[in-house]
């Protein structure tokens, strides 16, 4: 009886100091169990975290600004988001300094991303650019307003600066030339850009598309860049036909060698800034400003919108003619009759006059 006590205490001892060395060896059954629980753990972390977030179909975009909290990037993912994913991202934001390190930004979020993904996106900021297309807006409170639709900036903020001498001084530019850096092309930019950051963009891209050649062809006619752009904007209010851009620009340049008024009617309507005037009467060429090009001779002193790329080379490459004068014609097809004299002019005037009386339109 000692004896076998001795036998069971010598074991014990054994296996505790075994124990306390490491190299106590638990049944391989024990072994197996704690492997597939910690699989198990493994993977249902690993389900937890990949879930896929969003429950739409297709891709979805998460706009956050400069005012957004934890809560309100939330209650922007709330509308798309499935439960378990919802859960998964709530649960990893709340052990990561996510809340307060929100990077602004337009996220895109495909239907397979997981919760894990997406936190990744939004935590580092990768977001996804925004293709930018510059509108011909004739106005730089219309050009604001378009711009703003598609930029984090508010659309006041980009007004105001556009009529600030001192900002448009910092891109070598005043507040009537301001708009011939918006060369209206598309263009691959960040929707939480600065304004700083996007006039910047705008000057280089107006700087590559003012190409050698191009300056050459300017010089050749006596103008500078902005002057082309300016005669441009004139030619792109008076037809959307690109032939006939190339022939009113000749004209216009023609007016301008023999230092005649450019009597330009989108001048007035400019600077009247009511763009639904369909006729011009005589009281309405009186208005007392730099744009009435029936008063002032020469070029306005900047563009009465955004000159289209087809107006600015249409200029660039006009077509050589002794026209003077043009009009609209009386078939209203949207053409202009075109003369090298008053007597032809007023010809071409008083049947257009007529049909318009015919057509009661005032």
């Amino acid at each position: 009886m000692n004896n076998l006590y001795f036998f069971r205490t010598f074991v014990r001892l054994k296996d505790y100091k075994m124990m306390k060395k490491g190299n106590f060896k638990y049944p391989k059954v024990y072994l197996y169990a704690a492997s597939i629980g910690a699989a198990a753990i493994i993977a249902l972390v690993c389900y937890y975290l990949s879930a896929s977030l969003s429950a739409s179909e297709e891709a979805q975009y998460v706009y956050i600004d400069t005012d957004d909290t934890i809560d309100s990037v939330y209650a922007k993912l709330e509308p798309f988001a499935t439960t378990v994913g919802k859960k998964a991202f709530h649960t990893i934001s709340r052990h990561s300094k996510y809340a307060n390190n929100i990077h602004t930004g337009r996220y895109r979020i495909e239907p397979g991303d997981g919760a894990l993904t997406v936190w990744r996106q939004l935590s580092r900021g990768q977001q996804e650019p925004i293709n930018l297309t510059v509108p011909e807006a004739r106005t730089t409170d219309r050009l604001a307003a378009l711009l703003s639709k598609k930029l984090m900036i508010d659309s006041t903020t980009i007004a105001q600066a556009l009529k600030d001498s001192i900002f448009c001084a910092k891109y070598e530019a005043d507040t009537a030339t301001i708009v011939c850096l918006f060369i209206p092309n598309t263009y691959n930019i960040y929707w939480d850009t600065t304004l700083d950051d996007l006039m910047l963009r705008m000057q280089r891209e107006h700087n590559d598309f003012w190409t050698p050649d191009r300056r050459k062809k300017a010089e050749a006619i006596g103008l500078t860049p902005d002057e082309v752009q300016t005669l441009a904007s004139i030619v792109d209010e008076e037809t959307n036909n690109v032939e006939e851009k190339h022939i009113i620009a000749g004209l216009y340049l023609n007016r301008l060698k023999k230092d005649m008024p450019l009597q330009a009617c989108p001048t007035i309507k400019f600077a009247w800034k009511r763009f639904d005037l369909k006729r011009l009467y005589d009281r309405l060429l009186s208005i007392d400003s730099p744009y009435n090009t029936y008063r002032y001779k020469g070029l306005p002193p900047g563009p009465i919108k955004v000159a289209s790329i087809k107006g600015i080379d249409a200029v660039l490459n006009y077509t050589p003619s002794d026209y003077l004068f043009m009009c609209a014609k009386d078939d209203f097809s949207g053409h202009h009759a075109f003369a090298a004299n008053g007597q032809e002019h007023m010809a071409n005037a008083r049947r257009y006059q007529h049909a318009l009386n015919e057509r009661g339109i005032k």
